[in-house]
């Protein structure tokens, strides 16, 4: 499996980003999927998560009600729109994937065993 992350970039706090994850392979649809992040200094941490299927979400408590992870499993793709965004949320962005169910919400870094490459996201004060 390999994931392709883009959509970060450099915004003002209270402004939004989008960001994209794509997938290759046809066995997408049977994963779960995570994106964490990595400050700079700071150990990766989990940030949302989404069942196979679509159906079932989980955050952070930090991002619940700002941002929505998102998936199309047609397109092999999961999403990740971040609202109202605080300079704290700057950081490396990292979508990942679960290709085995060690249980739900899987929110450490050990639940995922394929990552993207990263995508930087800068909040601006």
């Amino acid at each position: 499996v390999q994931l392709q992350a883009s959509g970060g970039g450099l915004v003002q706090a209270g402004g939004s980003l989008r960001l994209s994850c794509a997938a290759s392979g046809r066995t997408f649809s049977r994963y779960n999927m995570g994106w964490f992040r990595q400050a700079p200094g700071k150990e990766r941490e989990f940030v949302a998560a989404i069942y196979r299927s679509g159906d079932t979400r989980y955050y952070k408590d930090s991002v619940r009600g700002r941002f929505t992870i998102s998936r199309d499993n047609a397109k092999n793709t999961v999403y990740l729109q971040m609202n109202s965004l605080k300079p704290e949320d700057t950081a490396v962005y990292y979508c990942a994937a679960a290709t085995l169910d060690r249980g739900w919400p899987p929110r450490q870094v050990f639940d995922y065993d394929y990552w993207g490459q990263g995508t930087q996201v800068t909040v601006s004060s």
